[in-house]
């Protein structure tokens, strides 16, 4: 079993990495030490699939898509047969129907 991002996801990722460094101007350490926590949290759900709760509002795509939470963030993943699919990350202080698309 392996992690994998899928390229919307990765996008996210430098979306909110921009969105600290130039809109909240936190400092780039920060900002690293914030990547590198989503990151970990995403790489470790390798060791219990089940660990994120269903989300909800990703249902009517009919993945069975789960969320795990790492400070505001959401990682986004479907269980497929040999990995684990990261969807999207998403910021949870916007509103929950963005993640609709």
């Amino acid at each position: 079993m392996k992690v994998v991002y899928s390229e919307y996801a990765l996008n996210q990722l430098e979306v909110i990495i921009d969105f600290l460094l130039n809109q909240v101007k936190i400092p780039p350490e920060k900002v690293i030490e914030i990547q590198n926590s989503i990151l970990d949290k995403a790489d470790s759900i390798i060791h219990n699939i089940h660990m994120g709760q269903k989300e909800e509002i990703l249902d009517p795509l009919g993945q069975s898509h789960r969320r795990v939470i790492v400070n505001n963030y959401k990682i986004i993943y479907v269980i497929k047969n040999d990995y684990i699919l990261i969807t999207d990350i998403f910021d949870a202080r916007q509103d929950p129907q963005k993640m609709k698309g």
